[in-house]
């Protein structure tokens, strides 16, 4: 199979030499030209120069994978696809869009889309990735040697239902992770400041083994604590990211269920950021109504 691939940053990079590595052929592009030199060199991914390069490269109907980063990216790319493209070609979106915008982009295209959530990170590089898809059966039939390939088998690829369930599933998958993640950051937190010296690392490696709550984010800990410390030296308190947890928490809102653990997760990323106002302003109030003595930054 032919595969033209939009997006060669980490992710992308890790979609194109996993489909080669299954004997597909990839042709692909970046708008960064650094990223497109790097890739031409070492990988068999073949590099254009633009886009419409891409499309000239592969037989008709083209079946072209997106992997650029959600919003105005897709926008700009399937702007510049589309006139290049026949109604019986396929294009893949693997970034982490907006389930609503995948159901209008859908609907507006003339060729068939699919929306293609996509889980593992770099590790998928070597173990394959969780592929959650949406679309239209013919279009997702046409791909789906591709999905195979890039998930590491038909058992870890799955399509979910019409547009937009694909990007809609990975959506709450990222709201679980950041609930995870902080779950995580809690029980470190409470060991590292808690009645014992212990060895994070070591905690994380018996974890890791065949205890209830191991898991790749654990064995990712493992990995932190091995290579800072117990103390994690002087990686940053502040987390990036957000976008897929706060659609998780609207979607709860908008359905009436109950997601505390989805949202106080997403709340903590946003505090990460900030030296907390609420927090001074309760500093002071404790002085006011109890008389406690008000803490205050050195100098």
């Amino acid at each position: 199979m032919h595969i033209g691939l939009i997006g060669l940053g980490r992710m992308g990079r890790i979609v194109g030499e996993r489909l080669t590595d299954a004997g597909h052929e990839v042709t692909g592009f970046d708008v960064d030209e650094t990223t497109r030199e790097t890739v031409d060199q070492t990988t068999d991914i073949a590099v254009e120069e633009t886009m419409v390069d891409v499309v000239n490269a592969l037989p008709e109907p083209a079946r072209i994978w997106l992997m650029v980063p959600a919003g105005d990216a897709v926008d700009e790319t399937l702007a510049g696809l589309e006139p290049h493209l026949s109604d019986d070609a396929v294009i893949v979106d693997g970034g982490n869009s907006h389930y609503a915008m995948s159901i209008g982009r859908a609907r507006a295209l003339t060729c068939g889309y699919v929306d293609c959530g996509t889980s593992g990170g770099v590790g998928g590089r070597d173990r394959g990735m969780a592929l959650m898809v949406g679309g239209e059966p013919w279009a997702v039939d046409a791909v789906e040697p591709a999905f195979t390939a890039v998930a590491g088998g038909r058992r870890y690829w799955e399509h979910l239902g019409p547009h937009g369930a694909g990007h809609y599933v990975k959506m709450v998958h990222n709201g679980v992770e950041y609930a995870l993640m902080q779950a995580y950051g809690e029980g470190f937190e409470l060991l590292r400041h808690g009645r014992y010296d212990l060895d994070l690392e070591a905690v994380a490696r018996n974890w890791s083994g065949n205890a209830v709550i191991r898991s790749w984010l654990v064995e990712l800990c493992e990995e932190a604590f091995a290579e800072e410390g117990s103390d994690l030296g002087d990686v940053a308190a502040r987390i990036e990211g957000g976008s897929t947890g706060r659609w998780t928490v609207e979607e709860a809102i908008s359905q009436e269920i109950p997601v505390p653990l989805i949202y106080t997760a997403l709340a903590e990323r946003y505090a990460s950021r900030r030296e907390r106002f609420a927090h001074r302003v309760a500093n002071h109030l404790r002085g006011g109504f109890g008389g406690h003595p008000i803490s205050r930054n050195d100098g």
